[in-house]
């Protein structure tokens, strides 16, 4: 089969593609066939030996799959071979096949394709996971809302009931406010420290100095969420999130694409064997929604 595969750290330059075995699943795992993967940040900056997680190269990338059930291995009853799932890998994704945990998995939404089931798993998960402590009435500001992770956590914020703020350039404003948001913030005009009081949850998806930042515009009782790692760690407040697959969580997210409660935006689809393109673009922190990548993208 074809992987996409790096025998170094560095740019989007090391990408390349190789002819390797295809992989055998083990007992509670599920071979896949993969239509489409997309980029997360997490890709380019493992790609990069920013951050670990995968260990050293060689390595290939991709936390995202959409694709059919092609092999069960021993023990697993929840799926069939020929079922269409969705789900978050941790690695392997940039590949024709990839072997999954079969509790990391579910069907793919009836009402949408692989493209688009594509670019939710790790975004989605995220928002679902972070804001999970949300409730109908709080205050939620949500940075980079137009992003992969964020223009879902926005969706779903609305979704739980809440007051959605959002900070996103001025040509996204419209965009945002399409998906729920209550106010948006352009963060390259206008300080949200000196505009935005009485938080409950700020989900900081930029890390850095936005942490110290954040904490401030918070009511005495609210959660800081960081995805990034950032300076205000030592606020009480403060909670360093990471993301975990669930086959479950999916479920419920499965149920609200399909109840058009939920949709991801896709900024551009590229074939796979461009992967060093899309992390281009994705490194350039100008993406509204995801890159998809496919096998065979549509026209």
């Amino acid at each position: 089969m074809l992987a996409i595969t790096q025998n170094v750290f560095g740019g989007p330059e090391v990408l390349h593609v190789v002819e390797v075995d295809r992989p055998q699943p083990g007992p509670g795992e599920v071979l896949v066939r993969v239509a489409a993967t997309s980029v997360n940040a997490a890709d380019w900056k493992v790609r990069a030996g920013l951050i670990g997680g995968l260990g050293d190269p060689p390595l290939t990338l991709g936390l995202d799959v959409s694709g059919v059930v092609d092999e069960l291995g021993p023990g697993v009853d929840r799926f069939a071979v020929g079922d269409p799932v969705y789900g978050m890998v941790f690695g392997g994704g940039n590949a024709e096949y990839v072997v999954a945990q079969a509790d990391t998995l579910a069907l793919k939404p009836k009402v949408i394709d692989f493209v688009h089931a594509a670019a939710l798993p790790t975004a989605a998960l995220t928002a679902w996971q972070a804001l999970a402590g949300l409730g109908a009435g709080q205050r939620v500001l949500v940075h980079a809302a137009a992003g992969g992770v964020g223009h879902l956590a926005v969706q779903i914020a609305k979704h739980r009931g809440a007051f959605v703020v959002g900070t996103a350039r001025a040509a996204n404003h419209a965009y945002l406010r399409g998906l729920g948001a209550d106010e948006v913030i352009d963060y390259t005009a206008v300080d949200f420290a000196t505009t935005v009081r009485d938080v409950d949850i700020v989900l900081d998806l930029v890390g850095g100095e936005y942490g110290s930042r954040s904490a401030a515009v918070l009511r005495p009782g609210g959660r800081l969420i960081d995805t990034q790692g950032s300076d205000a760690e030592a606020d009480p407040r403060y909670e360093r999130f990471y993301v975990e697959p669930s086959g479950a969580s999916l479920r419920e997210i499965a149920t609200m694409v399909e109840r058009g409660h939920l949709r991801a935006t896709i900024d551009q689809v590229l074939p796979l064997a461009e992967i060093a393109e899309a992390h281009r673009i994705s490194e350039s922190g100008r993406v509204r929604g995801k890159i998809v990548l496919a096998w065979n993208p549509p026209a």
